[in-house]
């Protein structure tokens, strides 16, 4: 679907925002404890139709801050893992914005746009030659969704990237209105050696989408930064060298957001997987090809 005249308002009209200083705004109060908070969760999660009832702890009332209740764990057993060696497990809840091949370094975003995929990664060639011919999916976040971000494949960390930059909204209108969306917005790049190849997963930062945070590195955003940092990671490093099983979580959002994941080697998607589909973490999502 092509954007609409109301997609292209919705989207443009983000350009005069104060985009990262509201950012932070929102990151300060959604970390404020007040009587307030259990109606302003209770309100939240009835607008959105959360689900509460895979949660370690579904009671509304007993979250301190709106971020403890934004970023809550879920029970072990509430999202099976795809176990096998060459399955790829859905690394987040929440609705694929577009998904195939990457075709000479550009991947798809919406009907009519694509992107680099080297300015997507902060303008690293030797991973972008790396990726340049393999596959993709992009996953957004609802506020609605889980937003604890899981690994999905096993893979050893190689380098950690944050490339600043905008926070235009991800949600649907923006992707079919705004071209290189995703190379404009802030984001934060990991990069995984796998037993398939080269991965990268791309957390891409939003309105509102007050922190990002991966578990090797704890919150990498913010502060916002104004020149692209790289972090690379091998047995010398503080800290050492990270493995991470499939399923682990490796990340968070703390509001709704995208994830992009990119691989070497292609993927022989689920063939009735599209655009606009909902998936949940650790769903078998394709197999390597």
């Amino acid at each position: 679907m092509s954007a609409s005249f109301v997609d292209l308002l919705k989207t443009y009209s983000l350009y005069v925002l104060p985009q990262h200083a509201l950012t932070r705004v929102v990151y300060w109060l959604t970390r404020q404890r007040s009587s307030l908070t259990p109606a302003v969760i209770r309100w939240f999660a009835g607008k959105f139709n959360v689900e509460m009832q895979d949660a370690v702890n579904p009671d509304l009332k007993s979250y301190a801050t709106f971020n403890e209740f934004f970023t809550r764990p879920l029970t072990p057993d509430a999202r099976p893992i795809a176990a096998g060696v060459d399955e790829v497990a859905c690394p987040a809840d929440g609705r694929i914005s577009a998904i195939g091949d990457i075709t000479d370094g550009r991947v798809f975003q919406a009907k009519g746009l694509d992107y680099s995929l080297k300015k997507l990664l902060g303008g690293d060639s030797a991973a972008a030659q790396r990726l340049s011919n393999g596959s993709y999916t992009t996953i957004y976040l609802s506020p609605r969704d889980y937003h604890r971000l899981h690994m999905p494949l096993s893979g050893t960390l190689l380098k950690q990237t944050h490339v600043p930059g905008r926070l235009f909204s991800v949600g649907p209108h923006t992707v079919r209105a705004l071209p290189d969306l995703f190379t404009r917005n802030e984001r934060v790049v990991a990069q995984f050696e796998t037993e398939h190849g080269l991965m990268a997963l791309v957390l891409v930062g939003a309105m509102n989408v007050a922190a990002i945070e991966t578990v090797w590195d704890g919150l990498v955003t913010p502060p916002q930064r104004m020149v692209i940092t790289n972090k690379n990671y091998d047995a010398s490093s503080t800290p050492p060298t990270t493995t991470l099983a499939k399923g682990e979580e490796m990340g968070r959002f703390n509001m709704g957001s995208t994830i992009i994941v990119l691989t070497e080697n292609r993927i022989a998607w689920l063939g009735d997987l599209q655009a606009g589909d909902p998936v949940r973490m650790g769903q078998l999502v394709g197999k390597v090809g």
